[in-house]
Parts: structure tokens; C-alpha cells; sequence
């Protein structure tokens, strides 16, 4: 049955930060794995400047679930789309709060 299903939406967020960064997330559910997922979902998670990515979390075709901090690329361990979803919003807590630290700093 799921493999007649078309991919439908699951969320969808974009928000504006006072320092200009933003973040923005869209989740799919997807009739079939993305190749190198082993879940039904298709995800791509953005947390930075204009033109800049800080962090970012997603499961390309072939690539699987992985996360980006910076310019450093690491798996993921996909644990369900709620986990997915903390996970990101404490990343962007932690850089958020590391970059107002140095921004206050002597």
C-alpha cells in the first residue's frame, strides 16, 4: 500500500532570528526509504546566515541520515522524528548561545 502513497508533507518551520540567522526544516514521509535511511521519512534541517549553513540535518539519497556542524560531516543516528526535531532546536540552543558568548566577549 505504501508504495502507491505519494510523499506528504509532514512539517514544515522557518524562523527568523534577531541576528539574522534562521532556521528552516521540512519532513516527508516517503512511500519507500531514501537510499541509506532505513525510515520513511525524507528530511532537510538548516540552522545559519544568509549563504552560510551552521548546522544542518539531513538523509540525502545515498548518504543516508547524517548532520552538518560547520564544515565537519558526521552520520546520524535516526531515532524517530521527535528525537530528530530536539536534537536540532538543542544544536541551534548550543551554537546560539556559543556565538552570543564570543560576540560578548573582550
Amino acid at each position: 500500500m505504501l508504495a502507491n502513497m505519494r510523499a506528504r508533507l509532514i512539517d514544515r518551520k522557518r524562523i527568523g532570528f534577531p541576528n539574522g540567522c534562521k532556521a528552516e526544516y521540512v519532513i516527508w514521509q516517503v512511500p519507500e526509504p531514501v537510499p541509506g535511511s532505513d525510515h520513511l521519512y525524507k528530511y532537510r534541517f538548516y540552522y545559519g546566515p544568509p549563504g552560510e549553513r551552521w548546522i544542518g540535518y539531513d538523509n540525502e539519497r545515498g548518504k543516508g541520515d547524517h548532520r552538518h556542524i560547520d564544515d565537519q560531516e558526521e552520520a546520524y543516528v535516526f531515532r524517530g522524528l521527535d528525537q530528530l526535531v530536539d536534537d536540532f532546536w538543542d544544536e541551534v540552543a548550543r551554537r546560539s548561545s556559543a556565538r552570543t558568548d564570543d560576540d560578548h566577549k573582550d
